[in-house]
């Protein structure tokens, strides 16, 4: 056997190996190549499911919504017959009120390295009236070049334009329907306190829920101020995080920092959240018994290697191969197996990611939603088929290293 100073014997004797074994090589590296294909489409696929879930859900709010705390239940002592008394429990009125100092709050906010957008709002409830028609709707004043960063009302507009100013008013497409109202109609606002606002319907919007394009309305934010008597005040401060999963941690540090009420995404949808993290579970599964099989898999191909290659290996031990040596021959065909598939069943999960985004489509001929063959996800795929490569040839490379070379020899 002839070695150029560039060939280690190891990767020499390896590679004969697997050449001579070409069915069993063949077997297990298409074996590995489909668990690895499987991982690969698996994984973006229930990525892309899930960041479209996410994205469908935060569409229509803020990832983190500061509010003034709620008023606390106390205790009221209540005048029996006689001299008697007892203590009863009552829940105080939860009245409409601002956030103080709300300027200087969202400029520290701005400053969070967490925190991507900060938009104030004030938001009420009021009776739409147009004629002899009323409705229940939600008021919500904000200053569009800061909340249409929230949410982005002009990619919703169906009719009009996303146009706020001291005049104009924008609605949902049922409460459109319900009133008969269209664009350029006159609408009149009237909150609890008495006071009543006229403004012209500039826009109509679809958030893609019935129940918030049946109650949702946006006006500017002075004129939500005006109508509910708040002269200078916010009720609500919206954030947008740099990373949604963070929100949770982000709006209890925000709650313990300014004393406010901070729901997060997180906690308004928590049985979603619930079913994101289930399903991130079920991706890991997965993954791990895909590996197990693929590990399985190069283990049972390599013990036979051994008891097949006995003389073999002998032989090269009597001719001073070291047991290091023998190992390393083993443990580089498990990493090469491993490697080989991974390689092989990465491009048949991108062919299978290509072809799911090609013919998988929506009825108006839309995608389901986009799916990304991520980077990340490859060289974590190849490292995993890799590294359970060589760990699944440990035990076969161990006991080959392990041969008495005269035992094999006779054998």
């Amino acid at each position: 056997m002839r070695l150029s100073a560039w060939q280690p014997f190891e990767w020499v004797v390896a590679l004969r190996f697997l050449q001579e074994g070409k069915v069993q090589t063949g077997f297990i590296v298409t074996g590995i190549a489909i668990g690895v294909a499987v991982i690969v489409f698996m994984s973006a696929l229930l990525s892309g499911m899930q960041s479209n879930f996410v994205n469908r859900v935060l569409t229509g709010q803020s990832h983190i919504q500061l509010l003034t705390p709620k008023e606390t239940v106390r205790p009221v002592d209540r005048l029996l017959s006689g001299s008697q008394s007892a203590s009863m429990v009552q829940v105080p009125l939860q009245r409409f009120k601002g956030i103080d100092q709300w300027q200087p709050l969202m400029f520290q906010l701005s400053g969070m390295p967490e925190v991507k957008v900060v938009s104030p709002a004030v938001s009420g409830s009021a009776l739409a009236l147009r004629g002899e028609a009323s409705r229940s709707v939600t008021v919500t004043g904000v200053i569009p070049e800061f909340y249409f960063r929230v949410i982005p009302i002009q990619d919703k507009m169906v009719a009009g334009q996303a146009s706020i100013t001291s005049e104009s008013l924008l609605i949902g497409t049922e409460l459109a329907s319900d009133l008969g109202v269209s664009v350029g109609d006159k609408l009149r606002l009237s909150a609890a306190n008495g006071r009543q606002l006229m403004l012209t319907v500039t826009g109509i919007f679809d958030l893609g829920n019935k129940s918030a394009n049946s109650r949702v309305t946006y006006m500017a934010f002075r004129n939500a101020q005006s109508l509910f008597d708040l002269t200078g005040g916010a009720t609500v401060i919206d954030l947008v995080m740099n990373d949604v999963y963070q929100a949770e941690i982000t709006a209890r540090k925000i709650a313990q920092l300014t004393g406010l009420q901070a729901d997060s995404w997180m906690k308004t949808n928590e049985q979603f959240f619930t079913a994101v993290k289930a399903q991130t579970t079920a991706n890991t599964a997965i993954r791990f018994f895909v590996a197990l099989s693929v590990g399985f898999g190069i283990a049972s191909v390599l013990v036979v290697s051994v008891v097949q290659r006995s003389r073999e290996i002998g032989i090269l031990r009597a001719m001073g191969i070291t047991r290091g040596q023998v190992l390393r021959v083993f443990l580089l065909q498990g990493g090469l197996l491993g490697l080989g598939g991974a390689l092989i069943g990465s491009a048949i999960g991108a062919l299978a990611l290509y072809l799911w985004q090609h013919y998988m489509r929506n009825a108006d001929g839309t995608l389901m939603f986009a799916l990304k063959f991520e980077q990340k996800l490859l060289i974590q795929t190849l490292l995993l088929a890799t590294v359970t490569g060589l760990l699944s040839a440990f035990a076969p490379a161990l006991r080959a290293a392990r041969l008495d070379p005269v035992v094999a020899i006779r054998g």
